[in-house]
């Protein structure tokens, strides 16, 4: 599998990440081995976890495969940190709680470094120099090579990934930014991907296949066996199974159809190739959905098809992501 730059830094990673966030709870250790494996052999190296998926099970777990049944030095493990689990609460981005979460991560992962430390949120409630010192002070103490953010708009990035480059001192130049991006959820490109491409921040986009949607299973009804049909997952892919995301799926579906690939494919192609995404990270319920993930790798689409694909699932833009003389 290709290897992509992680941003402006040294570090490399697969184009196609392999996403935890079922494991421990959906995934059991012996779809999680299967995944894994089938990962590694095809060439894939960057695994995403956080500290809260399955309650801490999902790094538990994969703590537990890595040297058996994968060598650790071949995997870029990236583990995130602040989502907590209070109503009252969403995100806790407090020097104390990060390092401490960080250092829980660690013990479950059963390593003593993660390659990517990520702050899962922003906090409202946390000076940002407060949790951008402790990404700092992760890497320094060697806990963490690299680090970056997760779920930042616009201006929170550029003011966290600015600071990060002109603030005095040692500091942690912010590698990457995880974001959901598909072809049904386009947001990111009004004002976040604008702020990583122009501050070399690379993008690692979430739930690329809109949450499920456009690989068409869900086009006539919802299959008993899939996540829209499960009831703590229904209320996440619902929201893309209106008339407008339809639309989308089904030109998705017709440029399949012309090119003999699938939707997933296609809908994978299109993500991974935009500017200034480094790697989708997909997530499987076994390995032989994550095997026709990973088919992927030969496919790059045409021109044309991405330009039809651009038009049907274009965003509105206008005042102030234009410029306002051409409105």
């Amino acid at each position: 599998m290709e290897q992509r730059h992680l941003g402006r830094t040294g570090l490399r990673v697969s184009r196609i990440g392999l996403g935890t966030l079922t494991w421990g709870r959906d995934t059991d250790e012996h779809d999680a081995a299967d995944q894994l494996k089938a990962f590694w052999e095809a060439g894939g190296t960057l695994v995403d976890t956080a500290d809260v998926y399955g309650g801490g099970e999902a790094e538990y777990l994969l703590g537990q495969l890595v040297g058996g049944f994968v060598p650790r030095e071949d995997l870029v493990i990236a583990t995130k940190a602040g989502s907590v689990p209070d109503p009252d609460r969403r995100f806790d981005g407090s020097r104390g709680h990060l390092l401490a979460a960080l250092d829980a991560s660690l013990q479950r992962l059963g390593t003593d470094h993660v390659d990517l430390w990520q702050v899962h949120a922003y906090d409202v409630g946390t000076p940002l120099e407060e949790t951008l010192q402790a990404l700092d002070l992760a890497v320094t103490s060697g806990r963490a090579r690299y680090a970056g953010v997760s779920n930042f708009c616009g201006w929170q990035l550029a003011k966290a990934a600015t600071w990060q480059l002109a603030a005095p001192g040692t500091r942690t130049r912010l590698a990457s930014t995880q974001m959901e991006y598909s072809l049904l959820q386009r947001g990111v490109e009004r004002e976040v991907l604008p702020a990583a491409l122009d501050l070399g921040v690379g993008l690692l986009p979430s739930s690329p296949l809109g949450r499920g949607v456009l690989t068409g299973k869900y086009r006539k009804a919802t299959p008993a066996d899939s996540r829209g049909a499960s009831e703590h997952m229904a209320p996440f892919v619902e929201p893309y199974l209106d008339e407008v995301s339809g639309r989308v799926v089904d030109a998705v579906s017709i440029a399949a159809d012309g090119l003999a690939a699938t939707a997933l494919q296609v809908a994978l192609a299109w993500v991974r190739d935009r500017p200034g995404v480094v790697a989708p990270i997909v997530g499987a319920r076994n390995a032989q959905q994550l095997v026709a993930a990973l088919s992927v790798e030969t496919l790059t689409l045409p021109d044309e098809i991405c330009r039809a694909l651009d038009d049907v699932s274009a965003p509105v833009h206008r005042y102030p992501d234009q410029d306002w003389s051409t409105l």
